[in-house]
């Protein structure tokens, strides 16, 4: 098994996985579909908050329920994670298909739970509350470089769109 590959968690086996990680454990979640300077950075200030990082990532059918738009995601979700295991910040990855992370906040019981700045409220998030409920932190990540997959395929559907005319 590469040293990759050992990043990847099923489902399953998340439980006990995220339990043997060094603690404090910190847990955030997203789609991570096009990984841009924004997500690695935001990953990197996250794992600064404890001694390990676990990664939920959404499947690709629950991204089609969160409305992001026409062709998303554009990467599948094995992709996604082997690209996020691929990352030093991150010691453990996993999918998650439901609509919100709560459950798997509830089965790691990470020490600190994060979400980028752009979420004005973390505490209120179900993720924030299920982390709450049993004494762990919520806390936000400041944005530092404003990029987005959706302003990146923006982009990028713009001017394909003007070199084809």
């Amino acid at each position: 098994m590469s040293r990759l590959d050992a990043k990847i968690c099923s489902r399953a086996e998340f439980r006990s996985r995220a339990f043997a990680l060094p603690k404090p454990c910190v847990l955030t979640n997203g789609v991570f579909d096009i990984l841009h300077r924004g997500h690695v950075s935001y990953l990197e200030e996250a794992r600064k908050q404890g001694a390990s990082l676990v990664v939920a990532v959404n499947t690709d059918s629950s991204v089609r329920g969160l409305g992001k738009g026409y062709g998303r995601p554009v990467n599948t979700c094995i992709d996604r994670i082997a690209v996020l295991a691929a990352l030093e910040s991150v010691s453990l990855v996993v999918e998650f298909n439901e609509d919100n992370a709560s459950k798997i906040v509830e089965e790691a019981l990470p020490s600190i739970y994060v979400k980028g700045g752009d979420y004005h409220d973390v505490d209120s998030t179900p993720e924030g509350i299920a982390v709450l409920g049993y004494g762990g932190r919520a806390i936000l990540i400041p944005i530092i470089y404003n990029h987005s997959t959706t302003k990146i395929l923006e982009r990028v559907r713009k001017d394909t769109l003007i070199s084809s005319m």
